[in-house]
């Protein structure tokens, strides 16, 4: 069978929501192209010839981006099948059949594409939130046919040089049931390991791509901290020059603050984590599993430990006040971080999407509206309009100023929370002129 996978968006790294599938579906006799339309062209050709089309859909934003070319590839290939599989696959089941999708499955979709593949026309999909997800026995991902990890997003280091970045996974999904979090409503506590023969492997066809970095896109890479280091142990010893990142929760970094300093020791740059506020009343509503303490603390852990911490924050809730935001920008200064936080992030507004938690709270149901089909979310406008209008005038400047130092950006933030123009301090700033940040970053930032 000739199959076509398509990405649209996958925060800027080679998907390995491609790669991981194309094996399975080469493996079981498949004709396969890749596709990622966040750095090639749509190939009509590709799509008009395929008889399965299946569209990785790992987040919001891609999600959006692939409901027209749905519409385009159903119009130019009506006999095809198409398929919709990843996180947010199950989460906008209704709205993908109306743009003619004919399989909804789940992030656990490898088996289930390959039978497709072969003919199987009974695919069971994805189970429904809260449902029993595949347990796979995971194999090495095909990286065949994607563009090269050069053209990728790259880690931009603090003296202007760039590494070439490649993504694995080491787990799925995610043990804990954060109440705003996507994978929750399909993965309800669950989540996988992939092995770590697997693992190393797939970096170490990145590595002889060119790859001198590596981002871990596990939703937490301490779900399975001995997995975690069992891994980073041996891929110091192959590749001692190689660097990596991942992302760990607040509450991870104190449960399991003995490995901290493996994580450095072994090239780790910097470590994300969703600290989301440091309101301990927001927390609570979102479930978190931390409180701002911990977050001072995990924050003093990783210092010591000469590990880079990078928080990452839903900034605007229906609980942020002014007064709480300004506290924010505070906390972060007080804690010499401002140099680690994106500027993005300090305009990210929370999202209610389908089959949410979120909606258990009286508080959201009192303020979403129906829900939207083309944002795929439920609008709410927050109760104070001085804060939404922050919140729109953050995003305004963040999308603007692009290669301004994180230092001079904060500044101007804090400058709009304070009721000022946004030009007011950074006017007598001499941090305008430094390099943009003081540590590695990604250069593609967006986290949803």
């Amino acid at each position: 069978m000739r199959v076509l996978l398509a990405s649209t968006y996958d925060l800027g790294r080679q998907p390995f929501g491609l790669a991981s599938p194309a094996a399975w579906l080469r493996r079981a006799g498949a004709d396969v192209r890749q596709i990622d339309l966040s750095r090639e062209k749509f190939q009509e050709d590709a799509a008009a010839s395929a008889e399965l089309v299946a569209f990785y859909l790992p987040m919001h934003t891609a999600t959006r981006l692939a409901l027209p070319v749905i519409d385009r590839v159903r119009a130019l290939n009506p006999a095809a099948t198409i398929c919709a599989y990843g996180l947010y696959a199950p989460l906008n089941e209704v709205i993908l059949k109306q743009h003619g999708v004919d399989v909804v499955l789940g992030p656990e979709a490898e088996a289930e594409l390959a039978a497709l593949a072969n003919g199987a026309t009974g695919a069971k999909g994805a189970k429904g939130a809260k449902g029993t997800l595949p347990k796979l026995t995971f194999i090495q991902p095909d990286r065949r046919g994607l563009p090269a990890l050069e053209n990728y997003a790259t880690l931009q280091m603090p003296d202007g040089t760039r590494k070439t970045v490649g993504a694995t996974d080491a787990t799925r999904g995610c043990k804990h049931r954060c109440r705003h979090c996507p994978i929750v409503p399909v993965y309800d506590g669950q989540f996988r390991v992939v092995s770590a023969d697997v693992v190393l492997a797939d970096i170490r066809a990145q590595v002889g791509q060119g790859a001198t970095h590596i981002t871990f896109g596990d939703p937490d890479f301490f779900n399975g901290p001995t997995h975690a280091h069992r891994i980073v142990d041996a891929l110091h010893r192959e590749f001692p020059d190689l660097t990596y990142d991942a992302i760990i929760k607040v509450e991870h970094l104190l449960a399991h603050q003995e490995l901290l300093p493996v994580l450095a020791g072994t090239g780790c740059l910097f470590v994300t984590s969703a600290v989301e506020s440091v309101d301990d009343r927001v927390l609570a509503f979102l479930e978190k599993g931390h409180t701002r303490a911990d977050f001072v603390r995990a924050a003093a852990l990783c210092r010591t430990a000469g590990l880079t911490l990078a928080p990452t924050f839903v900034a605007f809730t229906p609980w942020t006040t002014i007064e709480s935001y300004r506290d924010l920008l505070d906390v972060v200064e007080d804690l010499d971080l401002v140099e680690h936080v994106a500027p993005v992030q300090w305009g990210i507004r929370l999202l209610v999407t389908w089959e949410s938690r979120l909606l258990e709270l009286s508080d959201i149901r009192s303020l979403v509206g129906t829900f939207d089909s083309r944002t795929l979310t439920y609008p709410w406008r927050h109760p104070d309009p001085s804060v939404d209008a922050l919140q729109e005038n953050v995003m305004s400047l963040a999308g603007v100023r692009m290669t301004e130092s994180r230092r001079a950006m904060f500044d101007r933030v804090r400058a709009l929370a304070r009721g000022k123009s946004p030009s007011h301090e950074i006017a007598r700033s001499p941090d305008a002129r430094l390099i943009r940040t003081a540590i590695p970053y990604l250069n593609e930032p967006w986290y949803c």
